[in-house]
This record gives C-alpha cells, sequence and structure tokens, in this order.
C-alpha cells in the first residue's frame, strides 16, 4: 500500500466524502495578518511551575460515511460527527501548539457566524484570540507540531511560522510533494517549508528534556503521523492519539479507514501504542470523538 497507486486510492475514496482536494495556497499574508491582529492586544503569560494543558474549539464536521472508517452504521448506531480540538501545552520551559484547525482564522467573522469550508469543515471561533485569551500571542509560541498534515489539522499552521516545528520526515515529504495527495491544503502550511524545524526520522521527541512533553511517532493513518504524550503532575499521564483512532469503535472492532495510508502500519502502531499505555497507565484521548472531547475542560480552564 506504500506505493503511489495506493496513495491515489485512498484520495479518491475521501474525496468523495470530504471534498477535501489537493488545492493551492490560501492567503498567507493575510492568515498570518489575522492572527497577529488578533492578538495584538495579548501579552505573554508569566510561565508556570507546572506543567498545563488547553483545550481550545476549532470546529466540528458534518456527518460523514461509517464506511469511510471500516464501519457499518448498524456497528456505530449513530451519526459520525466529529470535534477537532486544539492544543495548547505550556511547560516552564516554553510553549508547544498541537493542531492547528480546519478553518483559517482568516476565514471566520468577528460575529461568530459558522463558517463552513469543503461542505462538512465547519468552525465559529478563531485559533488566535482564544490563545490571546489565556495571554498568548502566535510569536510566543515556542513549538509548533501536528498529528499529521490532513486539511483539518492545519488551517493554521502559517500563523506558527516563526516556531519550531517538529515534524517526521516522512510527513514533510508528503506535505511538500508534487504529487496529487488527498485531504491536504498545502497553502495552510506553505511557510512551514522554510521555518526552523526538528525533523525526525520515525522517532520520538522529548521536547523540554524532561519526559513531560514527548512528541510519538504512529505512522500508518499517514507516513509521518505522529501522537502526544504528557505527564501532568495532578491529572495523570495522557495521550493525544491525533487520527490513530476517529472513533471508538475503530478500536474495539479492530477497524482501520479505508484513506490510512497503511493500514498493516496502522494495526502495527495500534499494538504499540496498547502496550505504551499499559506500562504508563496514560489515558488516550480520541481527539475527533464528541463524547471523548464533550467533558473536557475547556481554556482558559486547563489541566495540570
Amino acid at each position: 500500500m506504500n506505493d503511489k497507486n495506493a496513495v491515489l486510492r485512498a484520495s479518491r475514496c475521501v474525496r468523495g466524502a470530504m471534498r477535501i482536494l489537493a488545492i493551492a495556497a490560501f492567503g498567507v499574508s493575510a492568515a498570518a495578518a489575522a492572527g497577529a491582529s488578533a492578538a495584538a492586544g495579548a501579552s505573554a503569560a508569566t510561565p508556570p511551575s507546572e506543567l498545563r494543558l488547553y483545550v481550545l474549539d476549532c470546529g466540528t464536521i458534518s456527518a460523514m460515511d461509517p464506511a469511510l472508517f471500516g464501519l457499518k452504521p448498524d456497528e456505530v448506531k449513530r451519526k459520525v460527527t466529529f470535534v477537532t480540538p486544539c492544543y495548547l501545552i505550556v511547560h516552564p520551559k516554553g510553549t508547544l501548539i498541537w493542531d492547528v484547525g480546519q478553518v483559517p482564522d482568516q476565514d471566520i467573522p468577528d460575529d461568530g457566524t459558522e463558517v463552513v469550508q469543503q461542505d462538512i469543515l465547519k468552525a465559529k471561533r478563531r485559533l488566535a484570540p482564544q490563545l490571546a485569551a489565556i495571554g498568548y500571542r502566535p510569536k510566543d509560541i515556542t513549538y509548533l507540531a501536528m498529528s499529521h498534515y490532513h486539511a483539518d489539522h492545519t488551517a493554521n499552521a502559517n500563523m506558527f511560522a516563526g516556531s519550531t516545528w517538529i515534524v517526521q520526515r516522512a510527513e514533510y515529504d508528503i506535505m511538500f510533494s508534487d504529487a496529487q495527495v488527498g485531504i491536504r491544503m498545502p497553502g495552510t502550511y506553505k511557510d512551514l517549508k522554510t521555518a526552523k524545524r526538528i525533523t525526525l526520522n520515525n522517532a520520538d521527541y522529548d521536547v523540554f528534556e524532561d519526559g513531560r512533553v514527548v512528541v510519538k511517532t504512529a505512522p500508518g493513518h499517514t507516513p509521518g503521523h505522529q501522537m502526544l504524550f504528557l505527564k501532568l503532575k495532578n491529572f495523570g499521564p495522557l495521550l493525544l492519539a491525533g487520527d490513530l483512532y476517529h472513533v471508538p469503535e475503530e478500536r474495539t472492532l479492530d477497524r482501520v479507514p479505508t484513506f490510512d495510508f497503511d493500514a498493516a502500519m496502522t494495526r502495527a502502531t495500534r499494538k504499540q501504542v496498547d502496550q505504551f499505555l499499559e506500562q504508563t497507565g496514560a489515558t488516550l484521548w480520541i481527539q475527533h470523538d464528541p463524547p471523548t472531547y464533550a467533558p473536557l475542560k475547556k481554556a482558559p480552564q486547563y489541566y495540570d
């Protein structure tokens, strides 16, 4: 499944449901300006003494066909709708933003009107003002890391081109490939091509060198898909799983989305993750799952 034809077949499957095509760039300068303007009044927050996690609202995704995720309607018994969170991790030594939304800030009006793009990607709130409300501007963010390149995770990436980008080599290569690649919006992250970055070769990375914020390699959904492990003092260990799973039934029934880059690789990663969860006792958050997201504390509240 690693050859070019496999990637193209996967792209066609997803395009029918998501209408997300490999399209040209968004207005990069406008996106950066929108972020800067929204956060102009913010001043950098005082670094906390303990690790903090803020959960941010980056939109929702309309109902999709369960078959895209290897499931039958009677196996989920509900509409397959998603939430799309973003996360800010604040460490005494710096900050990291994890996943950056599905609708660029520049396209979301000030009055809270819901914007719908690609027919199913919805958002009412800009990312930059949410950061400003807790004392951070895009320029205050030390590190940017995204679980993967799919369009519902990259919308505001250009806003953080001044941060250090943590990315797997395989992901970087496909993001900037000239090939036709589905679920990709290169314009939303084009400024990252020349940004300062830490490039990993299918490897984990201890961001602040104390074991509390670790980017973990998790290939399969995309070539360089990754997760984020946090060791919070009060909440305990937590794994933000990216799109390793989208709904709990993928996990309980051992189903893999039809558009994963490599299904066998996904299953191998999932086995390794199960072992990791057992070893660490970490809680797993399926990022897109509405029941997982609904009870969580949202910014300006935080987990520590």
